[in-house]
């Protein structure tokens, strides 16, 4: 298993975006790249529809 993230991406990552499927996709993605969850899903409504935060770290190669 490679010690850093593929693609040059970093250690950290916090995705956001609209709370839909895609971003599901994107934080699923991540997990099975080797990242892993990093403390709690943040949620808040910008007038017209929720937005999602959650942060990551990269695990793989500990």
């Amino acid at each position: 298993m490679p010690s850093s993230p593929p693609d040059n991406l970093p250690i950290y990552r916090l995705l956001t975006g609209r709370d839909d499927e895609a971003f599901c996709r994107r934080v699923s993605k991540a997990l099975e790249l080797g990242y892993a969850l990093y403390g709690s899903p943040a949620i808040t409504f910008n007038g017209e529809h929720a937005v999602v935060a959650q942060a990551l770290i990269w695990t793989r190669g500990d």
